[in-house]
Formats: structure tokens, sequence, C-alpha cells
């Protein structure tokens, strides 16, 4: 697969067109201002907008509403969407770029390091991230949350926002963990051992002066005799994460610890509940802190396929896919592993279905929910698993409308960036999606995208496809 054109670097000054250069090439050098008009202007929790002039400007939105508010400036390019649907650009608030989105990422799940040297695989990771930056742009996502892995992703987080070819990304960078994970390299942890108080300390100050966007917790389940211990530290993890002035961001999957979590100050939950039922009290927890719910209805499901030796596009598409992963995704894991899995698989499809029930149960009781897919995990590759994770929510008993926020206004909040991200409005950023078919209408309209604009900087999904 080709690299995107000046992918990371300081100044992108080049298309992905292969090659043009103008104002006239989509993905030009310098961006001209951009009119798309004709199109029906689709915002969370507005009445659409028939006819619409969509207008960006210096990266921003200089003007979205109705012809009859919205001119054309004389310099612009001028785009015709009329039959389309013009809308903030989609936000995936859970990923994982330290991740693959097969086994060779997640050696604990599979391991088959014999083959795939783990060191060598998150090196390509590092060194290469315009394959996951591609195929979100190519499945309409222009914003990420990475809520954890190796302190590079803090700067690649950093390089992306002026980097108008890859999506912009907030970063949480290493996780605390309740247990000693052994998933590191040697000199470098994207899991650190909440071991002690200090240690906990250390981490949130670690992370805070290497730039993270957040600090994550993986408030994973110990044993009884050692959780009164592991609570008293995720609040230590509160209270420093409130003093170097970060949001407290938790993965806590058992409706107990996801208490706990929210009594430490978490601002996001970065998973359902999918042990048991949600219950008042919990509702009333997340009402109390203002936190955002994201529900990941699909990550199991994607783990679920690889183990179970089936290719994750029966799902989703993989056509946005760099053509390594692809080829992962759409190859058989060895008999050995598949046999060791088989017995796992029927207790995913229970979990699946009561973290649907409490989406559900979370959304009917009026709770933020964000997008979310938790990709690089095996069988949930970037960028276009978050058309299984939208249909997903949808078939919970999400209407389409409330998909289409959560995964616009939903994440924008998630990230933390309400103010500049997930609504198309003037002084707003330059990020956007035509899309052929109204995707608050129903998730699966999501899937036909036709343009995107990142940072004002137009393409045609054609573009964004692997060579």
């Amino acid at each position: 697969m080709q690299a995107l054109a000046a992918c990371h670097g300081p100044h992108p000054s080049a298309s992905l067109a292969s090659g043009e250069t103008g104002r006239d090439a989509l993905g030009s050098a310098s961006p001209a201002p951009v009119a798309l008009v004709g199109g029906t202007l689709v915002n969370p929790g507005v009445r659409a907008v028939p006819n619409a002039i969509v207008v960006f400007k210096d990266g921003r939105v200089a003007c979205a509403g109705p012809a009859v508010q919205c001119q054309v400036p004389a310099a612009a390019r001028r785009i015709d969407v009329t039959g389309k649907f013009v809308a903030p650009g989609l936000i995936d608030a859970h990923v994982h770029y330290s991740q693959t989105g097969w086994l060779d990422g997640r050696p604990d799940a599979g391991d088959l390091r014999a083959q795939f040297p783990y060191d060598s695989v998150v090196a390509a990771l590092r060194d290469h991230p315009e394959r996951f930056d591609r195929a979100n742009l190519c499945s309409g996502v222009t914003s990420i949350f990475d809520v954890g892995g190796y302190d590079w992703t803090l700067e690649h987080a950093r390089r992306s926002e002026n980097d108008v070819t890859a999506p912009r990304m907030s970063a949480a960078g290493p996780l605390l963990s309740t247990i000693g994970f052994w998933l590191n390299l040697p000199a470098e942890r994207q899991f650190v051992y909440m071991g002690s108080d200090s240690a906990v300390v250390a981490g949130v100050r670690a992370n805070a002066r290497l730039g993270a966007a957040a600090i994550k917790v993986w408030y994973i389940q110990v044993p009884d005799s050692v959780q009164p211990v592991m609570r008293g530290r995720i609040m230590v993890a509160g209270r420093e994460a409130k003093r170097v002035g970060l949001p407290l961001i938790v993965h806590a999957t058992e409706l107990a610890r996801a208490k706990e979590a929210l009594a430490a100050g978490a601002r996001v939950l970065v998973h359902d509940v999918d042990d048991v039922p949600v219950d008042s009290a919990f509702i009333s927890a997340l009402r109390q802190n203002g936190a955002v719910l994201i529900p990941t209805l699909t990550v199991l499901p994607g783990y679920a396929d690889v183990l179970g030796g089936r290719s994750p596009a029966a799902r989703y598409p993989l056509d946005c896919v760099d053509g390594t992963t692809r080829a992962h995704l759409q190859s058989l894991i060895p008999d050995s592993l598949r046999a060791r899995a088989a017995p796992r698989l029927p207790r995913l499809e229970r979990i699946v279905a009561q973290n649907a029930a409490n989406l559900h149960a979370l959304w009917a009781a009026g709770i933020p929910i964000a997008m979310g897919t938790d990709a690089g995990n095996p069988g949930t590759a970037h960028g276009p698993s978050v058309y299984a994770e939208m249909e997903a929510m949808q078939a919970a008993g999400m209407p389409a409308s409330a998909v289409f926020s959560a995964a616009t206004a939903g994440g924008a909040r998630a990230l933390g960036r309400s103010h500049d991200l997930g609504s198309l409005e003037p002084g707003k950023l330059a990020d956007a999606v035509v899309f052929s078919a109204d995707p608050s209408a129903d998730a699966a309209n999501a899937r036909t995208v036709q343009l995107v604009v990142r940072g004002g900087m137009l393409y045609d999904r054609n573009q964004l496809l692997p060579r």
C-alpha cells in the first residue's frame, strides 16, 4: 500500500490524488475555500437543512445553512452535492494505534510471535500509522480517541492535529493497570502496574508530562482479597488526574467496578457494563459525573470472527483497510489456536447480548453515548469497523438519529472537544463527510461515504482507497 503523501509532516504539502497539485485538485497542497452546494445539511440533534450551502475556509466552517443565508465566496471551489447529505466527520472515540486489528498485535489473545515477532510488529505500528490514518479517512472518520498505548501514540496525536492526511487524534498514552499485564516491550511499556500509591501518582504525572489528553485506568477485576487495595488506588488516580488537570477515563466492564470508577471521578467509561444489568445507582452516578459511555458492542464479535476462523467482512467492508491487515483478517489462524478458543465463544455471545441490553437502558435514561469501536483489537479494523458498531447500536434499540449523534457530537464530548468538533457550525473545524444517503435516518447509510473533508482539504473516497 502506498503511504499517504506527506503523512505526518509538519507542513502537509502533497495530494492524495496521485500527485495532483494546484487549486482544482482534490487534496490540493493549499486548500482554497470550498463550498458544498445543494445537499442536505445533517447536524446532530437538529432538523436537517435541505438545499444547504456549507463553506470551508482557512480550516474552519465559514457558513453552514440554507442557501439564502450562506453565500459562496468568489474564490471558493464550488462542489455540487445535490441529492447528497453533508454531515460532520465521524468520530471513533475508542481506538488503539498500538494494535493492528489482528492477532500479531495482541499475542495474549493468540500467540503467533514465532511468525510475527512482537517487537517488529510494534516498530511497524510506530513508524507507519499512515495505513490506519488512510483507512479512517476513507471510512469517513475524521477524529479518533486513542485510549491507551505506547507513549509514541502521544507524538502521533500531536502531529495529527495539523496533518490533513490523518484524522485528528487525542491520546491517553500508557494505561495504568490493576494487573501486571505482560504485553509490553523490554524498554517500553503500554501497561503500567498500579503496584503502589506512589506508582499510580508517578504514572499519572509521567503521562501528563508527555502530553496525554487523559489518564486511562485499565480497571480489571482482581481477586476479592486484593480488590479493596485497587479500589483505593483508582481513587488515587482520580485525585492525581484532577490535580494535573486531565480527565479520568476507565475500562471497567463489571457493574461494581464501573461504579467505583465513577466514584473516583471517571468522565468517560470506555466500555459498557457487560456482567449484569445496569441499575439506577449506576445511572445516577453517570449523571452526577456528567460522564460519557462508549459501548464498544462489536469488539467481542471481532474476536469471535478471528478465533472462529471467519473474516469480519460479513460485518463491515474491508476495501478501506490496508492490504496486509486485510490479508490477515481473511486468513485462517492455526487449528490449535481455534481449538483453544472454541470454549470461550459462547460466553462472548452472552456478553454481547448484555452489552446491547445495557446500552438501550442507558440511552433511554438519557446518558450521553459516544460511538467507539476498540479498533486495533483482533477482528476490529481501524476505519470501517465504525459501520458495524453504528449498526449494532441501532440494533440495540437506539434510533438512527441517536446513533448518528453518538458518532459525531457524542464523540466530540468524549474527546473534550465539543467546542470545535461534532457538528458543522461557523467557527468549528472543517471536518465533514458527504454521504449519498442520510446517516441519521439509518445507521447503515454511514457506509455511503462519497467525499471527505479534513481540515478544509477535500478528498474523493476513491483517492483514499489503498493502492
